[in-house]
């Protein structure tokens, strides 16, 4: 039965729930602030990252958390005041990231990571956007040996358990690959699946463009309220009011705040970022995406420059950017590949929306018939966005989801 819906957050999630549910036939009015692919979905490292089946766990072992204490690395920072405000999803955090509970939690994630290539497809077709589409992996590489050997044993591991493709290459084959790296580096592992997107935000407009050509609507202005009524819902924004049958909240880090109205809190949390574009140097090519791995940021060779990603910042959503980290990054990067002069004044930053149990949310609000949750998919909402509209809309078709989403239910904190 066509319904008249109305998705707030035009993010990579926001759009493809969108794209999905027009699909289906249904009237699908996309709301956001800004231009679609504008927020977090701009600003990340552009991998679909069908290798990535096991989250990222809250450090336990002694040997990291004295690592990370002093707070001068490039993978992790934080803030003591934003520890303190999280408190308590940062410690259902740490006792989720136990061996016993992680061990639980990475199959139930890991099931919708399986998913993304074959949800991407069809998405990346629609739009008219191979050209933005490399199909080549990205290179993870190392500079000790013991930190290799241990990354290639759960790399075995996860390849059986979860179909993955990767080859290992040694510092030899690592140099023909890439000619241009320090050659400090003993090795990598060369993931084989993933897809790598030359421009991460021009993916997500690209998907938004497919979704009007097929006569959806998107309109920017703030939202001011949802209220849910006799018929169904009443959406205020700054570009006029909206009447839906029913509404998806797709709005990442900002969806808590929204549902105070509706006594209902989920434990998110956020892990910041930056980045910062460069100019390719005259005669030295980076050719593949590149993670230092032992280090914590990544290398991309994307349109607009070679992109430089950190690791993640524990702080408040709306604090001030903090721009150390991306400067450590930056200094150890030079290193490892000739970049050249930045192209930016001021560095890019944006939120990753985190649960306590490192899986996304995706479902109906109990209670509030015809009101629908997607958020909290942390660091692989780039990745699992059109995964997660397909589920979504066959949750919303009253269908049987190709994915067991009982993992994912909004009342799961409870």
């Amino acid at each position: 039965m066509s319904r008249e819906m109305v998705v707030v957050g035009a993010g990579m999630v926001g759009v493809s729930i969108a794209w999905h549910l027009q699909k289906r036939g249904h009237r699908v009015t996309l709301v956001d602030r800004r231009e679609p692919g504008r927020e977090t979905s701009y600003g990340n490292a552009g991998i679909i990252q069908r290798e990535a089946v096991r989250p990222y766990p809250f450090p336990r072992d002694l040997a990291t958390l004295m690592r990370v204490m002093p707070n001068r690395q490039v993978d992790i920072r934080y803030r003591p005041s934003a520890m303190m405000s999280t408190a308590g999803p940062l410690l259902k955090y740490w006792r989720n990231s136990s061996p016993a509970r992680y061990e639980k939690i990475v199959p139930e994630y890991a099931s919708l990571i399986c998913q993304c290539l074959e949800a991407h497809a069809p998405m990346i077709e629609a739009a008219g956007a191979e050209h933005l589409v490399r199909r080549e992996g990205w290179f993870e590489v190392y500079r000790t040996d013991a930190a290799l050997s241990a990354r290639v044993a759960r790399a075995r591991e996860d390849a059986q358990r979860f179909g993955l493709n990767f080859r290992v290459l040694d510092a030899a084959e690592l140099a023909r690959e890439e000619p241009h790296l320090s050659r400090q580096l003993v090795g990598a592992i060369h993931w084989q699946d993933p897809w790598t997107i030359a421009d991460p935000g021009a993916l997500v407009a690209a998907y938004a463009k497919a979704f009007e050509s097929t006569g959806g609507r998107i309109v920017q202005g703030d939202v001011k309220d949802v209220q849910r009524t006799a018929d169904g819902w009443n959406i205020a924004t700054s570009s006029g009011a909206l009447t839906a049958d029913g509404v998806v909240m797709a709005l990442g880090p900002w969806t808590q705040e929204w549902l105070k109205q509706f006594d209902l809190s989920i434990p998110l949390f956020v892990k910041r970022g930056y980045h910062m574009h460069y100019e390719h140097p005259a005669n030295k090519r980076l050719c593949h995406w590149v993670m230092d791995a032992e280090v914590g940021y990544l290398l991309a060779p994307m349109q607009g420059g070679i992109r430089l990603t950190t690791g993640a910042e524990l702080e408040r959503l709306d604090a001030p950017p903090h721009v150390r980290q991306l400067a450590a990054a930056e200094r150890t990067a030079r290193s490892l590949f000739p970049m050249g002069e930045r192209l930016e004044s001021q560095p890019w930053k944006g939120a990753r929306p985190c649960t306590p149990d490192m899986k996304p949310i995706i479902g109906p609000v109990p209670g509030q018939d015809g009101l629908w949750l997607a958020c909290g998919h942390g660091h692989q909402g780039f990745t699992l966005g059109p995964a997660t509209g397909k589920l979504l809309t066959q949750m919303i078709e009253g269908e049987t989801p190709d994915v067991d989403m009982h993992p994912f239910r909004v009342d799961r904190f409870e």
